[in-house]
């Protein structure tokens, strides 16, 4: 009896790991994210894209702007949204309370979607040092007006370019001329525990660099990795290289308190013939690597076992992007709504929705807008929240070799059914509630 008892005990235990082990597949992923750019002239409807990123693992969505249509496209979506007030809101939000308490009435009402954090102005202090005096005072305006109890943070988007040393990560510290404009950044962000939001790019670190230890250091592929003898740590890739010289930077600071949020990163799967690495393959294998190592929860060498909260540029290409080619093929999935390349994000048997109809064409349009990479457009008036300035930025020096890996393949995907995202989630639960029942009839035998 006692024989059978115990084999009974043995049998729940496996059972009960085998759902640890299944869980995690069947969930979202609350640290992941994705940017919502709008540089482009033939994007899907809002609903449809709602629709696609709860296909996904994906639950926080980043807009540059404020648009209606957008936002209520999410409502009831259980995605939360970060916000931008705009490089052209700065000025007014910091002279005016009340236009402080007018953005706040206008573009976060009781019944909107969640919204997690408002992003005043995107790389002010790298994009435009004028609005620098006023960023803080409109920072400070903006949240004050939050409703009492309010949960929303307030923060600003800064480039990798803030920091005058990064190499290795635990000399990171800030560039001492910016000081007068990020000392009372910092203080305001810990007073109100709001985070501090960088756009770090493997990427532009791999052109600077452009050696196959680098580019495999950079793509989450199998190196000797790099120690830092500063701290003693090592590294194995340069995206956690990155996020701990901002957090050696903050810490230098003082502001042990104040999180990272990665605000953008990501990979291009398409460039001019002088742009090394923007390749299909390449975006895969970063793409795909930073979606397994944010999942393992393993975090960074300097703060491990903590993912951190990440928004993956971008949802779309946008084809009215100026600059370099790169610029304009950052996008995860095709307007048609399929995956540009295989992410790791999709939920199990969904490869995409079907088309949407295109928007109905109007007869009159407003001329696009063509912001400079990294910066936000002005509203113009009677525009209706805001385009995406969604360009990606930010530097970092690369450190020493590593070795070099094969390169990742590219697939196609199929179109699925709308309905196979749901479909697909009681599917993924099946296991799990069958593990349940299991566990119970080894205890009651």
């Amino acid at each position: 009896m006692t024989e059978r008892r115990e084999l009974r005990l043995l049998l729940a235990l496996l059972g009960v790991l085998h759902l640890v082990r299944l869980v995690p597949l069947a969930a979202s992923q609350s640290f992941i994210g994705i940017n919502y750019g709008e540089v482009a002239d033939n994007l899907p409807p809002p609903s449809s894209t709602a629709r696609l990123v709860q296909s996904t693992t994906i639950t926080k969505v980043r807009l540059y702007g404020t648009d209606p249509a957008i936002v209520s496209a999410f409502a009831g979506t259980g995605i939360s949204l970060l916000l931008g007030a705009t490089n052209g809101d700065i000025a007014n939000l910091a002279s005016s309370p009340a236009a402080a308490a007018s953005w706040v009435a206008a573009n976060l009402p009781a019944k909107s979607p969640a919204v997690s954090t408002v992003s005043v102005g995107n790389e002010v202090l790298f994009a435009d040092a004028s609005l620098a005096s006023q960023l803080v005072p409109a920072m400070q305006n903006l949240y004050d007006a939050l409703p009492p109890n309010s949960s929303v943070k307030v923060s600003t988007v800064n480039a990798m370019d803030v920091l005058a040393s990064s190499d290795p990560p635990s000399s990171g510290s800030f560039k001492p001329e910016l000081a007068t404009a990020l000392d009372p950044l910092l203080a305001f962000l810990s007073k109100t525990g709001s985070p501090f939001l960088i756009n770090p790019y493997p990427y532009f670190a791999y052109l600077s660099d452009p050696r196959p230890e680098t580019l495999a250091f950079c793509l989450f592929q199998p190196n000797a990795g790099r120690p830092d003898a500063g701290s003693g740590l090592t590294y194995t890739n340069m995206f956690d290289a990155q996020v701990d010289a901002v957090r050696a930077a903050l810490d230098a600071k003082g502001y042990k308190d104040v999180e990272i949020v990665v605000a953008e990163t990501g990979w291009p799967h398409k460039g001019d013939t002088d742009e090394a690495g923007a390749t299909a393959e390449n975006a895969r294998a970063f793409v795909s690597g930073l979606v397994s190592h944010l999942s393992s929860l393993a975090g960074t060498p300097r703060a491990p076992g903590k993912s951190v909260e990440t928004y993956i540029f971008a949802l779309y290409d946008e084809d009215l992007k100026p600059g370099k080619a790169s610029e304009r093929y950052f996008g995860l999935f095709q307007t048609s709504l399929t995956e540009t390349y295989p992410t790791g994000l999709l939920r199990n048997g969904t490869a995409g929705l079907i088309p949407a109809p295109a928007p109905a064409p109007t007869t009159t349009s407003a001329p696009a807008l063509k912001p400079t990479p990294g910066q936000q457009p002005q509203v113009t008036p009677g525009q209706q929240g805001s385009t995406a300035a969604a360009g990606p930025s930010g530097l970092c020096t690369p450190a020493g070799p590593g070795t070099a890996t094969s390169k990742g393949t590219t697939t196609t995907t199929a179109c699925a059914h709308p309905n196979a995202a749901e479909s697909s989630r009681t599917s993924s639960m099946l296991p799990i509630i069958a593990g349940f029942w299991f566990i119970a009839l080894q205890m009651f035998i």
